[in-house]
C-alpha cells in the first residue's frame, strides 16, 4: 500500500512534466481547395521570414521532401509546379519560473495567551530559460498564389541541441505536421 502512495504522486509528476516538453502541432487549411490536383512543388522562399543557417535549411527541406514524397507529391524546379511550399523557422526563448513551497515551518498562530508569527513553509524556486522552437510550413496553389494549407509546429527547433537531437526533433515534428496533409476531406 506505502509503494502505491508513493508511486501516483511520481506519476503524476513524470505526466507534467512530459507534456510540458511535447511537440505542439496545428493546422490549417482552405476548405475550397482541391488537394487531390496537387502533384508537384516548388521551394520558395517567403517574405520577410528570418532565414536560417544553410545546414539548417537543408536539414528541415530534407525532412520536408521525405514526408511530401509519401504524400505522392514530387519536387519540381519548374515555376509551373502545383505548389509553392515554404517554411519559417524561428528559435527563441522563454523564461520558466517553477517553486514549490513545503508547507512546512513554522506558521502564524497562538501559543501561551499571546500570538506570534515566525513565518510560514519553505518555498524554493529555480528560474531557467527554454528555447522554443517554431516551424511554419506554408503551401500556395501556384495559379492564383493562394495560401492553400498552413502547419506550425512548435517546441521542434533547437539550435543548442546535439546534432542527433536536432535532427530526431525535426524528423518527428514533420511526420506529426504533414500527417494533415492532405487534409481530411468531408463528402
Amino acid at each position: 500500500m506505502m509503494k502505491r502512495v508513493l508511486l501516483l504522486p511520481l506519476l503524476v509528476l513524470l505526466a507534467g512534466t512530459s507534456s510540458a516538453f511535447a511537440q505542439d502541432v496545428r493546422y490549417n487549411f482552405d476548405k475550397q481547395a482541391n488537394f487531390s490536383t496537387f502533384k508537384t512543388y516548388k521551394w520558395v522562399a517567403l517574405k520577410g521570414s528570418t532565414p536560417v543557417n544553410d545546414l539548417m535549411d537543408r536539414q528541415i527541406k530534407a525532412s520536408i521532401d521525405d514526408e511530401l514524397a509519401k504524400k505522392g507529391l514530387m519536387k519540381s524546379d519548374a515555376d509551373s509546379a502545383d505548389l509553392y511550399v515554404g517554411y519559417q523557422a524561428a528559435v527563441g526563448t522563454e523564461k520558466q519560473y517553477t517553486s514549490f513551497d513545503s508547507g512546512w515551518g513554522y506558521g502564524p498562530g497562538w501559543y501561551g495567551g499571546g500570538w506570534y508569527n515566525t513565518g510560514g513553509g519553505i518555498t524554493t524556486g529555480t528560474t531557467s530559460t527554454i528555447y522554443v522552437g517554431q516551424l511554419v510550413v506554408d503551401m500556395y496553389a501556384s495559379g492564383q498564389k493562394a495560401l492553400v494549407w498552413r502547419g506550425t509546429a512548435s517546441k521542434t527547433l533547437d539550435e543548442r541541441a546535439k546534432p542527433e537531437k536536432q535532427q530526431k526533433n525535426l524528423t518527428k515534428a514533420v511526420n506529426k505536421l504533414l500527417k494533415n496533409y492532405p487534409p481530411p476531406m468531408k463528402k
